[in-house]
C-alpha cells in the first residue's frame, strides 16, 4: 500500500506479531495507536498489556510471557500521549517485556535508548528497541515546486478523530477502483501500519514542508498519493506540523475529518474544536498558497459514538447543509462511495 518514495524515510522492519502495550491510559484517544493496529493491522497483533489502563483494544489480555507464547515477536507502545513521553511508571513493565523474549517498538517522542533501564537490559538480552518517530537527518527545506501526480490530504477539525482511518480507508477505495494510489503516512500508527512514511510531528519546523515534499515525489499523472493529516489547523498545539503538511503535500482535494459530538480540543482544556467550515476556508486560504486549484473533496464523520440509524441520519443532514458529501469511512456504503466519486471528480 505504501511504495518506496526515495531514499529518505522510515522503513524499518519490525518484529511482529504485536503484543500492544496500553500502560496506565484512560482516555480512548490517546491510546489511537493500539487501536489503529487493532483495526488495520489486527492479523499482526496477538493481544494487549496494561499497567493499570481503562482503556481497552477488546484484544485478549495477555503477560509478556503468554504473548511468547503465541507467537508474539514485538511489544508496541500503543500510546500517543501528549509530548510523546514514557513515563517511570510504564518501565518496569517494558523491562518485563524484554524479560520475555519481545523486542520494543515504540512511537514516542522519548527514546527508548534513553531511558537507562530498558536500554541496559536490552543491550543484555540481545533485544532490539526501535523507534519510529525518528525523521531522518538529510530532509531539505521546501522548494514549493508543483509536482506531478495528484495528491490528497486529511485534515481534521481536532487530533485523533479519523484521518489516518480516512486516509486508509480512501486508499483502499481507489485501488479497489483500479486507480493507481498510496496510502502515505505521516504518524507514528500509520508508519507501523505500510511499513514507512515520514514521522512528520518529531521533524524540524524548518524542514516540515521539506519532509512532505520528500514523502510525496513526482508521480505519473494518474497517481494518487493520499496522505495522512496531522493534528488540526485550529490546534493551539499542534498546528504547526498541520500547516507544514499542508504547504508541503500540495493537495488538489482534502477531506475535512470531524467527530460529531466532541466539543473540547484533545488535550487542550478550555479551547472548543473548530467547526468544519472554519476548517475548509482555513485548509483553503492557507492552502492556496501551494497549489491554487485545492478544493474539498467531502467530510468524514468518525461515527464511531452514534448507533447505526442516528449516524446515517446525521450524516446525510450534514451532507445538505454543507452541500458536500459527508460519510463514515468505517461503515462505509453508498455515502462513502458518494465521498469517494467526489474527490475524484
Amino acid at each position: 500500500m505504501n511504495a518506496p518514495f526515495a531514499a529518505r524515510g522510515t522503513a524499518t522492519a519490525l518484529p511482529q506479531p504485536y503484543l500492544l502495550f496500553l500502560g496506565d491510559t484512560t482516555e480512548p484517544g490517546f491510546a489511537k495507536t493500539a487501536f489503529g493496529l487493532r483495526d488495520w493491522a489486527g492479523e499482526k497483533c496477538v493481544g494487549e498489556y496494561a499497567c493499570g489502563a481503562t482503556v481497552s483494544t477488546g484484544l485478549p489480555r495477555l503477560t509478556p510471557a503468554e504473548a511468547v507464547a503465541k507467537g508474539a515477536r514485538g511489544l508496541v507502545i500503543g500510546v500517543a500521549n501528549p509530548g510523546g513521553v514514557i513515563p517511570p511508571s510504564w518501565r518496569t513493565s517494558l523491562v518485563e517485556a524484554l524479560e520475555a523474549g519481545l523486542d520494543i517498538v515504540s512511537g514516542m517522542h522519548v527514546r527508548l535508548a534513553d531511558i537507562p533501564e530498558v536500554a541496559e537490559v536490552a543491550a543484555l538480552l540481545g533485544r532490539r528497541l526501535i523507534d519510529i518517530r525518528v525523521p531522518p537527518g538529510d530532509i531539505p527545506v521546501a522548494t514549493g515546486r508543483k509536482r506531478s501526480g495528484k495528491r490528497l490530504l486529511t485534515v481534521g477539525t481536532d487530533c485523533a478523530l479519523g484521518k489516518k482511518y480516512t486516509a486508509l480507508a480512501i486508499a483502499r477505495a481507489l485501488e479497489a477502483r483500479g486507480i493507481d494510489a498510496d496510502f502515505r503516512a505521516t504518524g507514528q500508527t500509520g508508519i507501523m501500519i505500510a511499513g514507512g512514511g515520514m514521522p512528520m510531528d518529531a521533524v524540524i519546523s524548518d524542514f516540515e514542508a521539506g519532509a512532505a515534499e520528500v514523502l510525496s515525489p513526482d508521480a505519473a499523472p494518474g497517481h494518487w498519493d493520499v496522505i495522512e493529516g496531522q493534528g488540526s489547523l485550529a490546534h493551539p498545539a499542534y498546528a504547526a506540523v498541520s500547516l507544514g503538511l499542508l504547504h508541503g503535500s500540495q493537495p488538489d482535494v482534502f477531506v475535512v475529518c470531524h467527530e460529531p459530538g466532541r466539543s473540547v480540543m484533545l488535550g487542550t482544556a478550555g479551547y472548543k474544536v473548530a467547526t468544519i467550515e472554519e476548517i475548509i476556508d482555513l485548509t483553503t486560504a492557507l492552502g492556496r498558497r501551494t497549489n491554487p486549484n485545492i478544493r474539498c473533496g467531502g467530510v468524514s464523520f468518525n461515527s464511531s459514538a452514534l448507533g447505526e440509524a442516528e449516524a446515517a441520519a446525521l450524516m446525510e443532514a450534514e451532507s445538505k447543509r454543507l452541500g458536500l458529501p459527508v460519510a463514515d469511512p468505517v461503515r462505509g456504503g453508498p455515502a462513502f462511495d458518494a465521498l469517494v466519486e467526489s474527490c475524484l471528480a
